[in-house]
C-alpha cells in the first residue's frame, strides 16, 4: 500500500470520529483548544490501537472479526446515540453545558467509532503493509479531525444550542446504521 492510499485510508477512518467530535464539541460550554486536543488525543490513540488489534486478530482469524464487527459497531454507536439524544432532550439550559467530557465517555465514544478500524486492520493482515506506520497515520488523522471537530462543534453549538447533542446522537446512530447496512450488503 502506498503513501497516498494510506493517507486516504486514514482520513476515511476518521470521518465517523469527526462527526462524533462535532457533537461532543457542540454539547460543551465553549470548549477551548486544550479540551479539543485532549479529545483528539484520546480518539487518535484509540483509533491507532484498534487497527493493530485487528491486524493481530486478522493474522489469526480474520473471518471471526469480520463476522460481527458491524453488529458491535451498530450496537455501541446506537447506544451512545440514544444516550446523547436523551441527554439533549433533558438538558434544560444552554448554561448547563459541561466544560469537559469525562475520559471514560470520550474513550467509549472513541472505541465505538473505531471498531471499523479494527476490521480494516484485520483486512490489512493479508496484504504487504507496514501496519505500525499505517496505524500511526490513522491515529494522527483521527487526532487532527477530532480536534477540528470539537472546535467546529463549538461554533455549531452557539447556533444550535442545547439540541446539538440530539444532532450528534442522530449522526452516531446514522453512522452505525450505514456501517451495518454496508456489511449486510444493502449498500454498495
Amino acid at each position: 500500500m502506498n503513501l497516498v492510499s494510506t493517507i486516504f485510508l486514514a482520513f476515511a477512518m476518521s470521518t465517523d470520529a469527526f462527526a462524533a467530535a462535532v457533537g461532543k464539541g457542540a454539547t460543551l460550554h465553549k470548549p477551548h483548544i486544550a479540551e479539543a486536543l485532549k479529545t483528539g488525543l484520546i480518539f487518535g490513540v484509540i483509533e491507532a490501537i484498534t487497527p493493530l488489534v485487528g491486524w493481530a486478530l486478522g493474522r489469526v482469524a480474520a473471518q471471526y472479526v469480520s463476522a460481527f464487527d458491524h453488529w458491535v459497531t451498530f450496537g455501541l454507536l446506537g447506544l451512545l446515540g440514544v444516550r446523547m439524544i436523551r441527554e439533549g432532550l433533558s438538558r434544560a439550559e444552554h448554561d448547563d453545558k459541561p466544560k469537559s467530557h469525562s475520559f471514560w465517555v470520550l474513550a467509549l465514544t472513541g472505541f465505538a467509532t473505531s471498531i471499523d478500524a479494527m476490521a480494516v486492520g484485520a483486512g490489512l493482515a493479508f496484504i504487504d503493509v507496514d501496519i505500525f506506520s499505517t496505524a500511526a497515520t490513522i491515529g494522527f488523522a483521527t487526532m487532527l479531525m477530532v480536534t477540528i471537530g470539537v472546535m467546529v462543534g463549538r461554533l455549531v453549538g452557539a447556533t444550535v444550542g442545547k439540541r446539538a447533542e440530539i444532532v450528534g446522537g442522530v449522526i452516531l446512530i446514522g453512522v452505525g446504521s450505514v456501517i451495518l447496512a454496508e456489511h449486510l450488503g444493502y449498500l454498495s
